[in-house]
């Protein structure tokens, strides 16, 4: 989360500069797109908070992380995206040094809390799959209740001291009422990198590693006890090894658009202090890391029956119904 230098000079590197100013027209179609774009993340993410807290069947310890990951990207859609794609729009910061302040607080702490997000999914799936027994008879929706709310809470206290003790702020330009960045200094830029990137990253690759040998040795487990047990089991066990799979395919899809999203932001933060920096490229990758609050509902409704299901429901308005909490959304 460090940008050690940027051209200042860059300001008029998009639109609404003298020298290359759009016509009215692509100015309003870019607001219309930005608009869409916050409205697609609000309401799917909205769609996925309603759908895990109303419908009981859904009160699972691994949805608890998931309503974790989309109420982070809810917030993203609604404090962060629309001053950032405005400020991409515009080419210069318009909101003033204070609440320059609060979005790049509120940006580290819905980051990192979404990257240790998908690192807890990962240590959930692989001890799910390990010892399921164990895991049913320890990990409780309470006690995922606790470690998401106990994950927020660090990741403010941890942000807000960085922030507070090497965070420099930056609202100056020429030619713009002013610009928005943070600076740190290069011990803290270390500290911060391996904390919100080499930490995290390094538990999801060994877990989901350890996921996928897990699910090989299912995998040829069933098709061994297939081999020597009636059609009948063959059909059960066959479900569930597709149902398995198709878990595990969906929440490595998802692991997977979190990372393709948030790896240029982290290389191009690493250049900062190597090569100099352009504004409008940094922001295009602000906006890339910010589109995977848009893209993971997306994620959901492609790969979850339950979401899909969910959706129906919420659209229909059955969830206002008596007892619509205990209707089977799980096919």
């Amino acid at each position: 989360m460090n940008l050690t230098e940027l051209n200042q000079s860059d300001h008029c590197v998009y639109f609404f500069c003298p020298e290359r100013s759009v016509s009215p027209a692509v100015y309003v179609f870019l607001y219309m797109g930005s608009a869409a774009v916050v409205l697609l993340t609000v309401c799917g993410n909205l769609l996925v908070i309603i759908s895990v807290l109303h419908f009981k069947q859904l009160h699972t310890p691994t949805n608890m992380l998931i309503l974790s990951l989309a109420v982070s990207d809810l917030l993203v859609g609604i404090l962060l995206m629309p001053p950032t794609l405005i400020w991409t729009i515009e080419s210069c910061w318009i909101f003033g040094r204070g609440f320059c302040t609060g979005v790049w607080l509120i940006a580290g702490v819905l980051l990192i809390v979404s990257i240790y997000n998908i690192a807890l999914i990962s240590v959930d799936r692989y001890l799910a799959l390990s010892n399921p027994f164990l895991y049913t008879n320890t990990v409780s929706t309470k006690m995922m209740c606790n470690m998401v709310t106990g994950n927020w809470c660090v990741c403010l206290g941890y942000n807000a001291a960085v922030y507070y003790f090497n965070g420099n702020f930056l609202e100056a330009s020429a030619m713009c009422p002013g610009e928005c960045f943070i600076i740190l200094n290069e011990i803290w830029s270390v500290i911060d990198l391996v904390v919100s990137f080499v930490l995290p990253l390094s538990v999801i690759i060994i877990f989901y590693t350890l996921v996928f040998v897990i699910a090989k040795k299912h995998a040829t487990a069933i098709r061994e006890l297939n081999n020597h047990t009636r059609p009948k089991t063959q059909k059960i066990t066959s479900h569930s090894m597709k149902s398995e799979k198709k878990a595990a395919k969906a929440l490595s899809i998802l692991v997977s658009v979190f990372l393709v999203c948030l790896l240029p932001y982290f290389i191009y933060s690493l250049l900062g202090g190597v090569i100099e920096l352009q504004l409008g490229i940094f922001q295009n990758v602000l906006i890339m890391l910010y589109l995977n609050s848009t893209i993971n509902p997306i994620v959901y409704a492609l790969f979850y029956p339950w979401f899909r299901k969910s959706f129906q429901l919420v659209i229909t308005l059955h969830i206002f119904q008596t007892d619509s909490a205990l209707i089977n959304v799980i096919s």
